[in-house]
């Protein structure tokens, strides 16, 4: 019979060697790693005052870690883009207090990556159990409302699932995915006519706007270039009127704390950065996060942030690109509507079977959704083909 599994509750990841937290991060997810989860800590992003506190749930098996769930208590819904304001509109009109809560998810990152950490060579199943087992005791010595482990990739739906003890909610966001296209042009050679004109339409007016566009990796950008990111941060943040949660600090420690997963798409006149988006990758993922621009310069949004970075997906083999939450101007430039799921405990028994009621309704929904958008995106369709074929009989 092999050693119990032990559980700690850690306030800081300065607590674990980032060796050993790595080595249960697996190979496509940058965002989960030690150096990007203790950035955000170190630099203030997350931590007192923010409404996120790490409160990180840890499997061992005698000295050696096994298991880890990123997990914040939080005393706001914001930043987490599976929302859940109705619940808490629900729970103050019952007379319950929502806050604080507890979510397992990378902070104000909305992409499906690794919740559930494990070492390899481990059996997941019983990890997950423990886990869990972990978030219902710090829910219980912290008064949490709640708990959400929000953008799980599908196998950790199906391990939470089988614990049965949360329950499974439905939404979906934009991707990209890689059907082993050899080029840009044979990816959008997919598209009905009048969409692929549109794109090479936007491609064009980019292109003529007058500056220079580069990709630069992690190693490439110098303290200069991450100071001018974050004004580009600040300005997108001012424009659209979100809070800025990542920190002067956060900037100033990148470019140390972050070699490689960093991919820029930068927009240069003169040899000054204008413009740019702010994106990560690994392993065969390549996700989008931040964009910002010192002026209006028509379609090179789309340029930086969509098709530069498609277009470095294929030429890199890479799988999979996710361009962040929300956005149904994503699908024209072929990134379709897929699933995304998550899992919720809610402590009120009243509350909880609202919820519980709720989401195959909403589920349903989504399917709906997803399923109408599909038809509607950029691809040519069967129906498209036989509409020709009757012009032309006709």
């Amino acid at each position: 019979m092999g050693e119990s599994i032990d559980i700690r509750v850690l306030s800081s990841l300065a607590s674990v060697e980032a060796a050993d937290w790595d080595n249960l991060t697996g190979d496509d997810d940058p965002f989960v790693e030690h150096a990007f989860l203790s950035l955000l800590e170190e630099s203030g992003s997350v931590g007192r005052g923010s409404g996120w506190e790490p409160t990180h749930v840890t499997a061992w098996r005698g000295k050696r870690l096994i298991g880890a769930l990123p997990l914040y208590l939080k005393t706001h819904s914001y930043g987490e883009y599976i929302f859940d304001w109705g619940w808490a509109d629900a729970a103050a009109r019952l007379g319950v207090r929502y806050y604080p809560k507890l979510v397992s998810m990378v902070p104000v990152t909305p992409v499906t990556g690794r919740r559930i950490l494990y070492a390899s060579g481990e059996d997941p199943v019983p990890i997950v159990r423990r886990l869990i087992d972990g978030c219902l005791d710090v829910a219980d010595s912290a008064g949490a409302s709640s708990i959400h482990l929000l953008f799980l990739n599908p196998e950790e739906r199906e391990w939470v699932e089988q614990d049965d003890r949360l329950m499974i909610r439905l939404s979906f966001q934009f991707r990209w995915r890689n059907a082993n296209y050899e080029s840009f042009d044979a990816f959008v050679d997919g598209f009905r006519s009048s969409m692929r004109k549109k794109v090479k339409k936007e491609r064009r007016i980019a292109a003529e706007g007058g500056v220079e566009i580069e990709v630069l990796k992690g190693a490439d950008l110098s303290t200069d270039d991450w100071r001018t990111l974050e004004r580009l941060y600040r300005g997108t943040c001012s424009r659209k009127g979100s809070y800025p949660y990542l920190t002067t600090e956060f900037f100033e420690r990148a470019s140390s704390a972050l070699d490689k997963s960093p991919l820029v798409v930068a927009a240069k006149h003169e040899g000054h950065i204008v413009a740019a988006s702010i994106n990560f990758e690994k392993g065969a993922n390549l996700y989008g996060r931040y964009w910002g621009a010192v002026r209006r310069h028509d379609m090179l949004h789309f340029e930086l942030c969509y098709y530069r970075l498609i277009d470095h997906a294929i030429t890199h083999g890479m799988q999979r690109f996710e361009a962040g939450a929300q956005g149904t101007h994503k699908l024209r430039r072929g990134l379709m509507p897929v699933p995304i799921y998550s899992a919720h405990w809610i402590r009120h028994p009243v509350l909880g079977q609202a919820v519980a009621d709720f989401l195959p309704r909403e589920a349903a929904s989504v399917r709906e959704q997803i399923q109408h958008l599909s038809y509607h995106g950029p691809f040519r369709r069967h129906d498209d083909e036989d509409a020709v074929r009757r012009r032309a009989s006709g």
